[in-house]
């Protein structure tokens, strides 16, 4: 049977044989705060969603899955639709982040210091606005506490230099492929944070955990694109808004309870994400 090796804030991991199996549950986070309160089916969006995009982009970047199946020896039903089955991997320790839009702390860094990442930016850029030209902008994560941001230099501290450049010019294409992509479909990719790992015995690097789903990446409908402020989305930035109205939560565990309205309206847009992007 599988072992449980962690879980994380949206997935647990477990181990089988020379496997590790990803398992997304309904679990949502925000502010780096797991809320209390689950959204139904999202485990089975996410993971349909990954598929998808996996699945398309192998003959662009290598990756880790192995399969989606539960094997016929595994009694565990409440997997199906959950499960990712992956080689096994050593995660690169930095958090691979791709932005073509001014948007969530990308924004906030500009406001103050007119960068992004490090990058210097035009004056005068309003918030959601197109960037010149998509920007590689890592970021570390924490064991507590919030993700940090990193620059070009901070990030080659944990890395080397041959490295950096090879996952910042993965991030930038694979971005540009799917950003395109959705675009065909009424989507703008704003943004999106990649993973990626060394095969364990091979050493070769391999994009890892999920990619371009509503919990990696702002979906904005292009057809309502406005500059100047928040876009409408299809990710969970509508919950992000919907938190940022509580005076009594200073976004800090434990999370609030989720009322029903906006639990609905959180799975009616990873849905349409799902709908729209894998049609």
């Amino acid at each position: 049977m599988p072992t449980l090796l962690r879980r994380g804030k949206v997935r647990d991991i477990y181990a089988w044989r020379d496997e590790i199996w990803l398992v997304a549950s309904d679990r949502i986070s925000a502010y780096d705060v797991i809320m209390p309160t689950p959204i139904p089916d999202k485990g089975k969006i996410l993971t349909a969603l990954s598929r998808h995009w996996f699945e398309l982009t192998a003959s662009l970047c290598p990756n880790h899955v192995l399969g989606y199946d539960l094997p016929a020896d595994v009694d565990r039903p409440e997997f199906a639709g959950r499960l990712t089955r992956a080689r096994r991997v050593e995660i690169v320790p930095i958090e691979c982040v791709a932005r073509g839009y001014l948007a969530g702390s990308g924004w906030e860094e500009y406001r103050v210091h007119g960068t992004v990442g490090g990058h210097p930016l035009p004056p005068g850029l309003r918030e959601s606005d197109k960037l010149p030209k998509p920007l590689f902008t890592p970021a570390r994560k924490n064991d507590e506490g919030h993700d940090e941001n990193l620059t070009d230099v901070q990030a080659r501290t944990f890395i080397s230099e041959a490295l950096y450049e090879e996952l910042r010019d993965l991030t930038l294409m694979l971005y540009g492929w799917a950003a395109d992509y959705a675009a065909k479909r009424g989507i703008i990719l704003a943004d999106t944070k990649l993973e990626f790992g060394r095969e364990v015995g091979t050493g070769r690097i391999l994009l890892a955990d999920e990619i371009f789903t509503p919990d990696s990446s702002r979906f904005w409908p292009a057809d309502t694109y406005q500059p100047g402020g928040p876009q409408p989305s299809f990710d969970k930035q509508y919950l992000r808004d919907y938190l940022k109205t509580l005076t009594t939560w200073n976004k800090t565990a434990p999370g609030p309870e989720l009322p029903p309205d906006v639990v609905a309206n959180t799975i009616a847009k990873y849905q349409e994400a799902l709908d729209r992007l894998s049609d």
